[in-house]
């Protein structure tokens, strides 16, 4: 709850500081400007309809800006730092979006009074958003060094180490909930009150005792015993963090991302960048929609001929594991006669006996898929994304690749690296050769690989390369 009341806290402030400064410049333009080329006051110029317009429409931009910043997606991990940078920077490339085709088109007396219209434009916005975010964080850090916004978490570790990390991150806003020992010879140095028991029981633990975060601090483990044991943490979903020493830890499928303050590290967060993510769910929603009404009529014929081919549904519907762990219905143009997995799960080959002839067409050509752009619309899945898959299958890859539960941190795709570089996978030992391209995807996460698997999937469609 707190998240939210401190993202309503910033836009209410971004919007009102944008609607002052825009009208205090209108102001500064009339004294520099209109008021030489006209009779009206002050009072009738900026009551003008374009003007009124204006006072409603630039901060609204404003908080267009802002959210494709990504300034609103960790409104509870802030520091001065990044709050002067992100303002900086936004209000810098939003003020020359408005300055070049708001004010940009007026004939001045002197083309000079633009320099101060520009810098006008800027100190004005940028100062007061500035402050009043200050104001805002700054607060926030107060009450959240107070205990108001505090999360919870449970220390993995239970040595002197980790009682001094405790009271660091009690200090910056983290509630240490209990201790656990790594493994049953780790020293303790924690009190009794505090100590919950050992690693293998934390299934229980995390039942009776739910957390926000699992932190890992202990010396009894290291090197590659250290990896295989945070591998065995990926299952529970939540964020987990790292103490960091002096010894290079051989994390070899996951990427590092240091917290300021703290000597640790988040190893189930990626490094895609919150404007990249914003950006990635607006073009998520708006290419589904004009897919799902655009393609209309290849829906109907493709269900026309589903239906013609055999009997049957014509959408296939399977629960697959998603975001968060999270199970879903995904929907597929059936390809197989009904009835094909009488005998339990099983994964499609080459040349299986269960696809329909009309199904081996739009399994090569991935049309199969296409009802996937409605999962998509209802925040199921994603365009680009690790392959979701079912439970079953999850079940046995984790027992040898534990760090598959790395990809629910991300949502599913429609199409994936691992899809275009790699194809179906008829068994669980391709869906393990399969699966080290989606954690390359993982670790590399951005706009521009997105772009590059969309191309690469268009490519393999239109050649009909999907087997």
């Amino acid at each position: 709850m707190g998240k939210y009341w401190q993202i309503g806290r910033y836009i209410v402030s971004d919007f009102l500081t944008s609607a002052i400064a825009w009208l205090i410049f209108n102001i500064c333009r009339y004294y520099d400007f209109v008021a030489y080329q006209t009779t009206s006051s002050l009072g009738e110029y900026l009551s003008y309809p374009r003007v009124l317009a204006g006072q409603v429409c630039i901060p609204a931009f404003w908080l267009v800006v802002y959210y494709f910043s990504g300034y609103y997606n960790w409104p509870l991990e802030r520091n001065r730092i990044s709050e002067l940078w992100q303002t900086l920077v936004s209000s810098l490339v939003g003020v020359l979006v408005v300055f070049f085709t708001l004010v940009l088109d007026e004939i001045p007396r002197s083309y000079e009074i633009y320099y101060y219209f520009l810098f006008e434009l800027f100190g004005l916005h940028f100062g007061l958003t500035y402050l009043s975010r200050i104001w805002l964080t700054s607060r926030y850090l107060k009450q959240l060094k107070g205990g108001k916004y505090a999360r919870k978490v449970l220390l993995i570790g239970a040595g002197g180490r980790a009682v001094q990390i405790a009271g660091q991150l009690e200090r910056i806003g983290y509630r240490v909930s209990g201790f656990v020992q790594a493994v049953p010879s780790e020293e303790v140095r924690v009190g009794k009150d505090k100590l919950w028991g050992n690693a293998s029981d934390l299934s229980r633990l995390l039942h009776i005792h739910p957390v926000d975060e699992l932190v890992v601090v202990t010396e009894a483990l290291d090197g590659a015993a250290l990896s295989q044991f945070l591998y065995t943490l990926y299952g529970y979903k939540m964020p987990i963090k790292v103490w960091m020493d002096k010894q290079a830890i051989p994390f070899s499928k996951v990427r590092l991302r240091t917290i300021s303050g703290v000597p640790l590290a988040d190893i189930t967060e990626n490094n895609f960048s919150p404007a990249g993510k914003n950006l990635k769910w607006v073009a998520d929603k708006l290419i589904s929609a004009c897919v799902l009404v655009l393609f209309s009529p290849l829906y109907l014929y493709i269900a026309w001929r589903v239906r013609r081919d055999s009997p049957g549904p014509i959408i296939y519907k399977q629960e697959r594991i998603g975001y968060r762990g999270r199970p879903f219905m995904i929907y597929k143009f059936r390809t197989m006669y009904e009835s094909s997995e009488e005998n339990g799960p099983m994964l499609a080959h080459e040349d299986d006996k269960r696809i329909t002839p009309f199904g081996a067409v739009l399994r090569k050509y991935r049309l199969d898929e296409l009802p996937q752009f409605w999962n998509v619309l209802k925040e199921d899945m994603s365009l680009v994304g690790p392959r979701p898959e079912r439970k079953y299958f999850i079940d046995k890859i984790v027992q040898r690749a534990p760090y598959y539960y790395l990809l629910h941190n991300v949502k599913p795709g429609i199409t994936s690296l691992g899809m275009v570089k790699y194809g179906y996978a008829g068994s669980v030992d391709q869906m393990l050769e399969r699966l080290d391209y989606d954690i390359i995807y993982y670790e590399n996460m951005s706009l521009a690989l997105d772009m590059a698997i969309l191309a690469y999937t268009i490519k393999t469609v239109l050649t009909g390369k999907g087997v």
